[in-house]
C-alpha cells in the first residue's frame, strides 16, 4: 500500500503541531521518521492509522482515505497495519507465546494460523527458544523483539514502530534495527520514528525529519 499526505496539517487547541505536510511513502520502502522529543513523530504515526484525523488536507493509506472513511471502515485499515508503541506494553500475565496469540485471535484469526506463525516470527525475530518465558524473565532487547513480533503477527502491509530502541544501549538498539530490516526485506512498508540519529545513520534508509511543524526529506 502506498501512502500520500496532501497539504496534511494537525492543530491541537489551536496550536500547530504539523504544517502542510506533503509526502509519498511507496509500497516497500524503509523510512527513518526523525525529530526531537515532542516535534510530533507520534502524532504522524497516528495518522496513519487513523487514530486522529488530520485538521487540514487529506492523508491516504492504500484505498482508505482521511476524508472519507467512515468509522466502522477504521478496524479493516488497522489489519493492514503492524503496530509497535512503547506505550503497547507486554501482558505481564501471559507468556511469549500467548502475547502473540491474544493480538490474532483479536482479529478472529483460525487457531490452525495462530499455531503457524506464531514459531514464524518468533524465527524472524530471533527468540524462538523463548515463546514459554514470560515478560519478567526477559531482557529489554528481548522484549522490544516480542513486541515486534506481536506487531507483525497477522502479516501486515506496514508496519509503524515508535523509538522501537527505547532507551536500548546502542548494541542492543543495532539488533533491533536488523530485525526491522529483516521484516523489510520479507515486503513489508516500515516506518520507524527514533531521535537515535547514530542508528538511523546505520538504517541506510530514507530519512524524514520533523522540525516546527514541517517535514523535510532528506534524502533530497
Amino acid at each position: 500500500m502506498n501512502i500520500q499526505f496532501e497539504h496534511v496539517s494537525v492543530a491541537f487547541d489551536k496550536q500547530i503541531v504539523l504544517k502542510d505536510i506533503k509526502l509519498e511513502i511507496k509500497e516497500g520502502e524503509f523510512i527513518s521518521l526523525v525529530g526531537e522529543s515532542g516535534v510530533g513523530k507520534t502524532t504522524f504515526l497516528r495518522l496513519l492509522y487513523f487514530d486522529l484525523l488530520p485538521t487540514d488536507g487529506t492523508v491516504r493509506v492504500g484505498l482508505f482515505s482521511s476524508a472519507t472513511i467512515r468509522k466502522r471502515e477504521i478496524p479493516q485499515l488497522r489489519k493492514m497495519l503492524g503496530i509497535s508503541f512503547q506505550d503497547f506494553k507486554l501482558l505481564e500475565d501471559r507468556n511469549v507465546h500467548d502475547n502473540i496469540a491474544f493480538v490474532l485471535e483479536v482479529v478472529r484469526q483460525k487457531k490452525d494460523f495462530i499455531k503457524e506463525r506464531i514459531p514464524e516470527v518468533l524465527s524472524l525475530v530471533g527468540l524462538e527458544k523463548k515463546q514459554h518465558a514470560m515478560p519478567h524473565e526477559l531482557s529489554g532487547g528481548e522484549q522490544a523483539r516480542v513486541m515486534l513480533a506481536r506487531a507483525i503477527a497477522n502479516q501486515p502491509e506496514i508496519l509503524l514502530a515508535d523509538e522501537p530502541m527505547g532507551n536500548l544501549d546502542l548494541k542492543t538498539g543495532m539488533e533491533i534495527l536488523e530485525v526491522l530490516k529483516t521484516i523489510n526485506k520479507n515486503e513489508t512498508t516500515v516506518i520507524m520514528a527514533s531521535h537515535n540519529m547514530e542508528i538511523v545513520k546505520k538504517a541506510g534508509a530514507r530519512v524524514l525529519q520533523l522540525k516546527d511543524g514541517r517535514l523535510t526529506d532528506l534524502n533530497k
